[in-house]
This record gives C-alpha cells, structure tokens and sequence, in this order.
C-alpha cells in the first residue's frame, strides 16, 4: 500500500471514560509531531458514543493533559472544522447517512435476533469446537430498517486481507478475522468500528496512530473500507509502553496514573514530552535531550520501533533535572512556589529566599521534592523558625570529634568575631569565608583542625548535621541573623 502524498491530517481520538494515561498521550504526541513534521493537520476527536462509560469531566481533563503538554489541535471538541464538530455523540446524522449508503447497496442489514438467540448461537459454536461468527447467521432476508434495530454490516467478500503498516511492515490475516459486526447500536450511536472510519473519511485523515492492540481488528476495518468504496489511510501501529521490568504492558494496576498528577508532582511538560517521544521511539545516536523543535525536526515513521519500551520512572526524573537546571531563576521559582513553605513566601523568616533558589535547584529532580527538604529531618530546615528563634539543637552537638566544649566555645568566639567585621553589604559566601579560612586553617590537626571551627559555626546555624555549608549558610541568613545564631549557640556552650 503505497504511503499517502497529500496533505498530511492526523488525529488523537480518545474515549472519555477516564483520565488520560500514559499510553494515549504517547499515541496524541506521535500524531502531534508527524503532523506538525509534515506541516499538515492535527485534530482532536472525542469519540463519545459509549456512554454507559462515559464519565464526567473527561473531555476536559483530556484538552488539559495535552495543553500542558503544548499538544495544540487545529479542530477538536473546542474548535469545529469545517466537517462539523468533533465529539461523535454530535455527529449521528453523519453516521445515519453513512449506514443508509451501506443499506442501499446491500451491505447492512437489521439485526434479528435478540441477545438470548445470540447467545445460544456462541454455546452451539463452543460445543462444537469452531469459532463464533455472526455471518454463519446471518439471514437470507432483511426487514426494512427503520433505525432502531442495530444495525450490522454485511462483510462483502470473504477473503484474506493483507496490508502494510509503516511500523510493522507487510501484515496479513485470512477469513476467520472477519465477521458482521454492529454499525449503529439500538440505542442510535455508532460502534467505534464504524464511527471511526465514517470520521476520518470526512475528516480527510490521512495517517491513524494506534496501539497495536487494533492489528486484529484491522481486517474488519478493510472489508469496510471496501464496502465504502474509499482508500485506507496509512497505518501506523504503535508498540506498547511496557513495565519498567518490561514483563507486561503498563497498566493502572501497575501505577499508570493520570498525566496531569505528573504536573502536580512538579514534572515539567518539555521533560514529559521528551521522555515520552523515546519510548518505542529511537532517531539514532546519543542525544537524549530534545527541545520540541528538534523533536519535530528529528520525528520520522521509520524510527519508530517494533518492540515495546518501557516507562521508567528514574530515567523520567533524571530528564526532569536536566530541564529544570536550564531555566532560568524566574521560571524556577515559578514552577516551584507551589511547594516552598508559606513563611518563607510572606517574608516571615530571616532568610533570603533568592538565596535558597539556586540550594534547591541543585538537590530536586522533581518540584514535589521540595517540601521534604524544608520537614524538621530535611537539609533547609534551618531557613523555617523554630519556637524559641533559632534552631532547636544540644549543646553537645556543636563540639567537634576529639575536642572538648571549652576549646569549641574559644574557636566559634573568634569566629563570630571575625565574622562581625564583614560589611552587611559584602556579606557573602566567598567574604564569610575569606573572614575565618586562615583562623581555621591554622588550628593543628590534634586539635580538630578546620572541623573545630567549620563544624560548630554549620550546626549553630543549621541545628543538623546535613545542610549546605556555613558560608553559604550565613550568606543566606545574612549578618544579622548569623551573628544570632552564633551568639545563641555559644550560650549553650
């Protein structure tokens, strides 16, 4: 089947039965890049017609997933085309005409038999060990449809199909594939089988992206296409996304969770869309790291791979750093406000927050990481108040292996003194530093050494033992409140 050559239109046709996971972003964003590639269309289709599932919310929650993606549609359920609208519970006057065409030549009958004749047909089929096809029923006479009844297509020629996918090339399927399958159910909406041949037909699709999970159906699809007289679009079967253990495909009993809780987690979109663009998706070389331009520039079918691939979580995370240390300080505190203590955002606390900017872009994979580094065990619990205005800590605490309290208090003395003659203006890390190095450095070695003094001066500023060091501890505290804290802890001494 010889690929296309006009005007590239592609669609994402979700159901809205649920949140969007992973697999049918990954399936929107192909859709999205090779049309973007191609400088064709992208179009959104809601296909809405089994409303028994149907749950509230979802068609929204589906145009925010890709929105925060910056998945943009030319049409979808928010911007009508030029072929109506596109959520299909809005379309079944298209479908009813489609299927009248169908009836007229012969190709769609009524279905006769109730649910309990049906049945007995399956249990007649299983007892003698062949499989059920509804065309071994099918009648030699057809009433009238009057479209309440379904409505079922008559499969016009049994044969065996082949065709070629752009993924997993030449593929081919004999008769047992085929069978007369329900066109508009009794309560008068289409089965995806026909809804989304009828649309895509109108809706000059040229190129499907789908799970491969629709290869068996496809025959289905054919015959269809033949009894409409139209060409098929170009095929494009996507491999799954597999466990991180690559045993099955990822589903939401194994964690597959709502794209948008990767937004709430501080994921950022450009790190989800690069992540997502490599799995079942391989442009050659090394580079991992894809602005979406180059995503764009780089996406082509035949990169796309047979095998499935993998989410894994960690190599997510480890992107999302790499993203997040290319932003600028603005847009880092942006994306991190949400989850920096209130406190610290109402200037309530001693410490310069745009100090703190650069300590948190250096430890966080993810924004949610942030709370936990401000809890009473975390690294910058230093910068939130403590009940009694400094850090809450034993005296014992501040003096230094192999030393004893009374050579600490002598050093940390010296230390607040040479601290003291620091210019508020030029208090900084690199000056703090240049104040005690030469003191510290000259302690003896069986004194402690520089520990005797670095090690008290980080405690009486940080009550922890873990958190950044003392020089850029007191240049985010300023003088002031490091001159404190100093102070506090030689009482305790």
């Amino acid at each position: 089947m010889a690929e296309n050559t006009q005007k590239v239109v592609t669609r994402f046709a979700p159901s809205p039965t649920g949140f969007m996971h992973i697999g049918g972003v990954r399936t929107a964003l192909f859709a999205y890049l090779w049309a973007t590639k191609t400088g064709g269309t992208f179009i959104l289709r809601i296909e809405d017609t089994d409303k028994a599932r149907e749950v509230e919310g979802s068609i929204q929650q589906i145009q925010d997933s890709l929105k925060w993606l910056g998945i943009e549609w030319k049409y979808g359920p928010d911007k009508p085309g030029p072929f109506g609208s596109c959520i299909q519970s809005q379309r079944l006057d298209t479908y009813r005409e489609a299927a009248q065409k169908l009836v007229d030549k012969g190709l769609a009958y009524p279905d006769p038999f109730t649910t309990e004749q049906i049945e007995e047909f399956r249990k007649k089929a299983e007892a003698e060990k062949r499989p059920f096809l509804f065309r071994d029923y099918r009648p030699e006479t057809f009433e009238k449809w009057d479209g309440k009844q379904p409505l079922r297509f008559k499969t016009p020629e049994i044969k065996r199909y082949k065709w070629h996918d752009v993924v997993r090339g030449d593929l081919e399927a004999g008769e047992e594939a085929l069978d007369d399958f329900i066109l508009i159910k009794g309560d008068g909406y289409p089965t995806y089988n026909f809804a989304h041949i009828v649309d895509d037909l109108n809706m000059g699709v040229t190129h499907i992206f789908r799970g491969d999970e629709f290869i068996s159906s496809t025959p289905r699809f054919l015959s269809l296409y033949d009894g409409l007289g139209i060409t098929p679009p170009v095929f494009a079967s996507l491999p799954p996304i597999l466990r991180d253990d690559r045993t099955k495909k990822l589903g939401k009993r194994d964690g597959a969770k709502d794209i948008l809780d990767y937004k709430s987690e501080g994921y950022l979109p450009e790190a989800m869309m690069n992540f997502l663009a490599l799995i079942g998706w391989n442009p050659g070389g090394d580079k991992e790291i894809f602005s979406r331009d180059e995503l764009v520039q780089a996406f082509v079918l035949e990169k796309i791979q047979k095998g499935g691939g993998a989410f894994n979580e960690e190599k997510l995370a480890w992107m999302n750093k790499e993203y997040i240390s290319k932003i600028s300080d603005e847009q880092f505190f942006e994306h991190a406000k949400p989850f920096i203590p209130a406190v610290l955002l109402e200037g309530k606390t001693p410490v310069k927050l745009d100090k703190i900017i650069p300590l948190l872009r250096e430890k966080i994979h993810v924004f949610s990481e942030i709370p936990a580094l401000f809890a009473p065990d975390g690294e910058l619990a230093f910068a939130l108040p403590s009940s009694a205005g400094a850090p809450a800590y034993e005296g014992k605490s501040l003096v230094w292996k192999g030393t004893d309290p009374s050579s600490i208090k002598s050093n940390l003395q010296k230390a607040l003194e040479l601290i003291s003659a620091v210019a508020p203006e030029n208090f900084t890390a690199e000056n703090v530093k240049a104040a005690v190095w030469d003191f510290a450095a000259a302690i003896p070695k069986e004194s402690g050494g520089k520990g005797a003094v670095l090690w008290p001066m980080r405690y009486a500023l940080s009550g922890k033992e873990k958190s950044p060091d003392p020089f850029v501890l007191s240049e985010i505290l300023g003088k002031e409140e490091t001159l404190s804290r100093l102070t506090h802890a030689l009482s305790l001494l």
